[in-house]
């Protein structure tokens, strides 16, 4: 060991804990996290128990997978309304597929395929007609739920396949339902795509500044595409996952998740105009919305109430997290 080392180790062991150095914006949603358990926790009796950890995590399992690929397309400064729309029609042609065919647990992959079909018509849609993604997905959700109402006439489906709902409920973890393993793992390859691989990065400089990013060569359009697809195959991933935790496919399936979906990326610290957040912080959305919707339930609070509490969430999270300096205009 040389001499300017040594000389050196005291000096960086004597630094203090640089807190600026910290991003502001993760306080917020964490301070969350940590406040709705603490307040669930005192508030009712069977919040803080194994039981109740096993259900949270087996409803946040859908949630947060369908949230992965959105994050991306918020990422880039676009919005995906269609996601739960999407969800809904990829479960009604998964239980038709299973009752139908011989395709079996190969349906899986058959589902996702089919969910990246929709979020490639997202996609074509609105870079090659230069339409805005609100209006597009906004269009393109009333056209799928038709389409899986009019595959499912109006009902609930059950699938007939033995073994299926294991891949949703069964417990390769104990206490962890195998759609929450599924969820982590995805999410776990999600972020590593947003940090170390060129989609990821051509993501955060289209959100950032389209125009700077067209100049540099970057391929817009591809890339703008590739999320929109990449959103539906989550989707389609957490259709057919839903499908099987719930043994059926029916009307409601995915309607909750236009509201939830938006509100845990954007909780999570994504913003809206693009460029900063990720999906690293699309977990931390998911656990506020999960534990909010579990802890409210288990309060008795009625469905009309939690809608409002949720808003006022979304507004507060905005509001604290925001970084106003990057703001120059509010349209």
């Amino acid at each position: 060991m040389t001499a300017s080392a040594e000389a050196t180790r005291p000096r960086a062991a004597r630094q203090p804990l640089d807190l600026s150095a910290v991003d502001k914006s993760l306080w917020f949603p964490i301070g969350v996290v940590l406040f709705l358990f603490a307040f669930f926790s005192l508030t009712t009796d069977s919040f803080a128990t194994l039981r109740n950890f096993t259900a949270v995590s087996g409803q946040a399992g859908t949630l947060l997978i369908a949230c992965l690929g959105g994050t991306f397309v918020i990422l880039m400064g676009s919005i995906d309304l269609s996601v739960g729309a999407v969800v809904l029609l990829a479960g009604a042609v998964c239980v038709t597929l299973i009752n139908d065919t011989p395709l079996g647990f190969a349906v899986l992959p058959v589902v996702a395929a089919i969910g990246g079909g929709l979020g490639l018509v997202n996609g074509l849609i609105y870079t090659i007609g230069r339409i805005p993604s609100f209006i597009v997905t906004l269009g393109t959700l009333s056209v799928f739920s038709g389409l899986a109402l009019s595959l499912l006439d109006g009902r609930a489906i059950q699938f007939d396949l033995s073994g299926f709902e294991v891949i949703a409920i069964g417990q390769l973890v104990p206490r962890l339902p195998n759609i929450a393993l599924c969820a982590l793992a995805a999410w776990a390859m999600v972020v590593f795509i947003a940090g170390g691989t060129r989609f990821g990065r051509y993501m955060y400089l289209i959100g950032g500044g389209e125009t700077v990013a067209r100049t540099a060569g970057i391929p817009v359009v591809r890339y703008k595409i590739y999320a929109f697809v990449l959103s539906g195959a989550l989707a389609g991933i957490g259709a057919a996952l839903s499908v099987a935790r719930l043994g059926a496919a029916g009307p409601s399936l995915g309607s909750d998740l236009l509201l939830n979906s938006l509100a845990a990326i954007v909780v999570g610290g994504t913003s809206l105009s693009g460029g900063v957040g990720g999906p690293h912080r699309t977990l931390i959305g998911v656990l506020i919305i999960a534990i909010l919707d579990n802890g409210l339930n288990l309060l008795g609070v009625s469905q009309y109430t939690q809608m409002v509490v949720k808003g006022l969430v979304v507004i507060a999270a905005v509001l604290v997290s925001r970084d106003r300096s990057r703001t120059a205009v509010v349209k």
